[in-house]
């Protein structure tokens, strides 16, 4: 594996906005916001995609962390949780994220 920058600020290599943590994942802002609150959840073991996931316990984990980011960030009216698979589906780091966007109205399709 080369570097992953979500690696290296899983471990404290790379310094980031930390909102919330837990044994097995790290949310912390987002450097290019899309909405008024957009943090990004990530697992601290390197997993390159929702493809390469391992268990419905490990995703679930990860959700109800989204769930709990979008909480505490006081998002009220509904929040949106995104993450992108391949390029194709626009993923940028190989490195499983989700995306938990709130604070506004979120329009279908995204923009």
């Amino acid at each position: 594996m080369k570097e992953c920058i979500f690696c290296a600020i899983a471990s404290g290599e790379v310094p980031a906005d930390v909102v919330a943590e837990g044994i097995d994942w790290l949310a912390f802002r987002d450097l290019d916001p899309k909405a008024p609150v957009h943090v990004l959840v990530i697992p601290r073991e390197h997993v390159e995609s929702l493809d390469e996931l391992e268990s419905a316990e490990d995703g679930s984990a990860l959700l109800g962390a989204c769930r709990s980011v979008a909480a505490a960030a006081g998002v009220s009216g509904g929040y949106r949780v995104v993450t992108n698979v391949g390029r194709d589906g626009g993923q940028s780091v190989d490195h499983l994220h989700f995306h938990v966007l709130g604070g506004r109205q979120m329009g279908w399709p995204p923009g």
